[in-house]
């Protein structure tokens, strides 16, 4: 049996027990099982603004800045080609 496996069948067991059942029914309690399956995303968010404000502070292109300029390098390249084999050849 796998982790996952048996974390399925333990809450299965604990849903079922009329005491949890009845803790899961207040607002209060399921606000904060929300809230807190919610971190993981805010601390992603938090972190990763973190890196954008430090690369700025610290004149870094971002992951994103760069693959911004890389896109643009690459259109003006294949512009360039199509520019070049428009030229006449001597």
């Amino acid at each position: 049996m796998t982790l996952k496996d048996k974390l399925v069948s333990e809450g299965l067991k604990l849903a079922s027990n009329p005491q949890v059942a009845k803790v899961m029914q207040d607002p209060r309690f399921m606000g904060l099982v929300m809230s807190a399956m919610a971190v993981p995303g805010r601390v992603s968010t938090f972190t990763s603004e973190q890196k954008e404000q430090f690369a700025k502070s610290m004149g870094l292109a971002t992951v994103e800045e760069v693959r911004a300029l890389r896109r643009a390098v690459e259109s003006l390249e294949d512009t360039l080609a199509r520019l070049e084999a428009k030229l006449p050849t001597k």
